[in-house]
């Protein structure tokens, strides 16, 4: 697994991830949007987390510049 997602759409990932939890958790509680919400704010902290994206390897995108250090 090749680190594929950069600093910057790593911000973006963790930004959306804290507004989908609060969605998901604060607003649309107990129903099936806020479970789809939470569950997509995981997906997207977790690919921050772990600076590889599933969708872009699939797709052949890579965010992250050739001079940043891979992450382990």
């Amino acid at each position: 697994m090749t680190n594929n997602v950069g600093g910057f759409d790593r911000l973006i990932r963790f930004a959306l991830a804290a507004v989908l939890f609060y969605l998901g958790l604060m607003v649309y509680t107990g129903s099936a949007l806020g479970t789809g919400l939470a569950i997509a704010g995981a997906i997207a902290a977790i690919s921050g987390l772990l600076g590889f994206c599933g969708l872009y390897s699939l797709l052949g995108i890579n965010t992250r510049k050739a001079d940043q250090r891979p992450q382990a």
